[in-house]
């Protein structure tokens, strides 16, 4: 009777100790970060084009799964209309955002930790990801790069780590 205690003490301890490792890898914060799909020609606060809104809805698709707690955008119609159709999805809003002040976003992201997808520009989104800590890599292509999605990871003891993602055509 003794041994069988034992054993199942020991199994017990096994999998209290399995369950602290998956706890311990999560992420204390990820943000997936995003430049607007592609926009119309418009001069002023361009929308979407059919190209466009159909990369925000395979942008939706990709990260319904993700855990997003959080949807951020600047106040621009594209970026919203982005950010819109995975909203919609997690029955979530989506949060306005100032992209001429970045560095605030940034404390913002960090302090409040949880999953985050943030809508951007051609020239924020590379931005925000180094100032997260991760690789904002070569300078997005203004006129046709639209497939860019960075993830940046920061676990409980500050480590970063970022991926670039390609999706889309």
């Amino acid at each position: 009777m003794l041994k069988l205690l034992i054993r199942l003490f020991a199994l017990l301890c096994v999998a209290v100790l399995a369950a602290c490792s998956d706890i311990a890898a999560d992420p204390a914060l990820e943000v997936y970060l995003v430049r607007h799909a592609e926009k119309t020609t418009e001069q002023t606060d361009p929308g979407l084009t059919e190209a466009g809104k159909a990369r925000a809805e395979l942008l939706a698709e990709k990260l319904t799964d993700a855990g997003i707690d959080r949807i951020h955008s600047s106040d621009y119609v594209r970026t919203r209309d982005t950010a819109a159709p995975l909203a919609k999805r997690l029955g979530l809003d989506v949060e306005l955002y100032d992209p001429r002040d970045l560095p605030t976003l940034a404390a913002q992201l960090q302090a409040e930790g949880g999953t985050h997808l943030v809508v951007g520009h051609s020239n924020t989104t590379p931005q925000l990801t180094e100032l997260l800590g991760g690789d904002g890599g070569a300078p997005i292509v203004e006129a046709t790069e639209y497939d860019r999605l960075y993830r940046v990871s920061v676990d409980a003891d500050g480590e970063v780590t970022s991926e670039l993602i390609r999706f889309g055509e």
